[in-house]
């Protein structure tokens, strides 16, 4: 796959935001955070952990996209709010991966690309682009917070949801939203899972699949 397909559409995020959000709130986030946005044929959600000043220890995308494999997880790991590393990974785990390293003044101390059956050096084109996106993603990571939109996560169980965190929840998505869930757990020997945004101005459902997303979902402890 071509270097992540980072399908940050800016608008599309900025409209997203502005639907869900309300004006006039200002709260400090959490230090650790869950939120997401709809991207390029696909969807990208962000688990992220802050320090006590808020500045970014780990922000942990995965993009997901509506149709065939090709989910990627990319982990951008600070060092006092700078970027000091970059670790991403297919689906597989093992087909395609990158590492970057940086030192404090953003040049590169390690480097390294991992195919199924090489090892291969990261041109600095892509190098600059992995940085670029990384920038890109931070900014609307910090966009989401201050708008309050949370991503949830869980198993749908005729009309509730019981959350990663173990909460039985109504989240009432909409008819026509629910009449897609249904028509995929009907199609599902297990409980599908659900993905959805939610902000002080309303609620989106962003996803709905097989794959058990409270089996990875990552937690404040384990990021």
């Amino acid at each position: 796959m071509a270097p992540l397909l980072f399908a940050c559409r800016v608008f599309t995020v900025v409209a997203m935001i502005g639907s869900l959000s309300a004006c006039g709130l200002h709260s400090a986030p959490p230090t650790f955070t869950a939120s997401g946005f709809v991207a390029d044929q696909g969807v990208i959600r962000l688990w992220r952990k802050d320090d006590g000043q808020q500045r970014p220890l780990v922000l942990m995308s995965v993009y997901s996209p509506y149709r065939g494999p090709g989910t990627i997880t990319t982990l951008y790991e600070y060092q006092n709010g700078v970027l000091h590393q970059i670790r991403r990974t297919d689906a597989d785990g093992d087909r395609d991966s990158i590492q970057l390293r940086f030192t404090r003044e953003g040049t590169v101390s390690f480097m390294q690309r991992q195919l199924a059956t090489r090892r291969e050096k990261i041109s600095s084109d892509d190098i600059a682009l992995y940085k670029y996106q990384a920038r890109r993603i931070l900014e609307v990571s910090n966009a989401l917070n201050a708008g309050q939109i949370r991503l949830l996560q869980g198993h749908w169980l005729q009309g509730e949801v019981r959350s990663c965190r173990g909460e039985v929840l109504k989240p009432n998505f909409g008819e026509q939203a629910e009449a897609w869930i249904a028509q995929r757990a009907a199609n599902s020997s297990q409980p599908v899972s659900v993905a959805w945004l939610d902000g002080p101005g309303g609620r989106e459902l962003l996803l709905v699949a097989n794959d058990d997303f409270c089996r990875w979902e990552p937690t404040e402890a384990s990021l």
